[in-house]
């Protein structure tokens, strides 16, 4: 058994709010080491302002220098017509857009309204669907916002079912600041598979409150297509403040391979490239699970064995 999708997003929502900024070989290497433990979904970068996003600077250098395998989705961010037309010259297999269901957020985030930002989406899906890629729809702020506190989840699947509309084939459900718990996870998915089937549904939580594999663990039988992961848990929300990074790829992998699923991932491999991709930002490696099976195995840079 596989289980969900691993959506790996540390390449891009991971390495765009850390601290330290990487060249674009060095973001290449990462995406190439994920590749190699069966990754199948990558982000691989953002084609934003890079006045507003400096660490996503560059992205159509890594997309040139990624060592592409069969069967691998390169994923790319694209707010905006200029930046998909970047992301197609760039060769990204697949794009992704973003709303918020928070209309502060929303604000903050990206200086328009939840509406606004669904109506700039119109131009990006039509020629997504005239060059015939896929396009997967993020909502934020689905289990509470920094400026408002909790969030309807009525309001939720109502920004969901906007992007489904417009033509997003997944939609993935972003606890931004890591506030949800297992019961209102599960409340969440439950509530917006009535108008999205499950298998068209992602998870992507945040880890603030230690709660992000209780919440995925509420949600596994739910029938979620995927669940979004960033290897050593990077990355946080810059609009958020004391939000933690996304999940730890190795940390879920752990997880779902004691559940029997997601045999096909490496992961001694994926903790060796937490161990590295660490390093180089020269920041904790916050996976429980990858500084576990690095400390068995003697040294940050050398691989794991054995069963998790």
């Amino acid at each position: 058994m596989s289980g969900p999708r691993i959506v790996e997003v540390g390449p891009r929502d991971g390495l765009q709010n850390e601290a330290t900024l990487l060249p674009p070989e060095i973001r290449a290497e990462l995406v190439d080491r994920l590749a190699a433990c069966g990754l199948t979904y990558i982000e691989t970068g953002a084609f934003v302002s890079p006045k507003w996003v400096p660490a996503m600077a560059g992205s159509a250098e890594v997309f040139a220098a990624v060592k592409r395998r069969p069967g691998v989705t390169y994923a790319a961010l694209t707010p905006n017509l200029q930046g998909f037309g970047a992301a197609l010259a760039a060769k990204a297999t697949e794009v992704a857009v973003f709303a918020s269901a928070s209309e502060s957020f929303s604000l903050k985030n990206i200086n328009c309204s939840i509406a606004d930002s669904l109506e700039r989406f119109v131009p990006v899906m039509d020629a997504a669907s005239t060059a015939g890629l896929q396009v997967r729809g993020y909502v934020s702020c689905v289990l509470g916002c920094p400026y408002e506190g909790a969030v309807d989840p009525g309001k939720v699947a109502g920004v969901a079912a906007a992007l489904t509309q417009a033509g997003c084939y997944e939609i993935s459900l972003g606890d931004t600041i890591g506030v949800g718990t297992a019961a209102a996870a599960r409340a969440l998915v439950l509530r917006v598979s009535r108008d999205i089937p499950a298998a068209q549904l992602a998870v992507h939580v945040h880890d603030t409150y230690g709660q992000a594999l209780a919440n995925i663990a509420a949600c596994l039988d739910l029938g979620i297509a995927s669940i979004d992961t960033s290897v050593a848990g990077l990355g946080g929300c810059p609009y958020a403040k004391g939000a933690t990074g996304n999940v730890a790829t190795e940390d879920v992998v752990y997880f779902l391979q004691s559940q029997g699923l997601a045999r096909q991932l490496d992961l001694p491999g994926l903790a060796q490239t937490g161990g590295w991709i660490s390093s180089q930002l020269a920041r904790a490696n916050a996976s429980r699970a990858g500084r576990a099976i690095l400390s068995k195995a003697g040294s940050g840079e050398v691989a794991a064995h054995g069963e998790p």
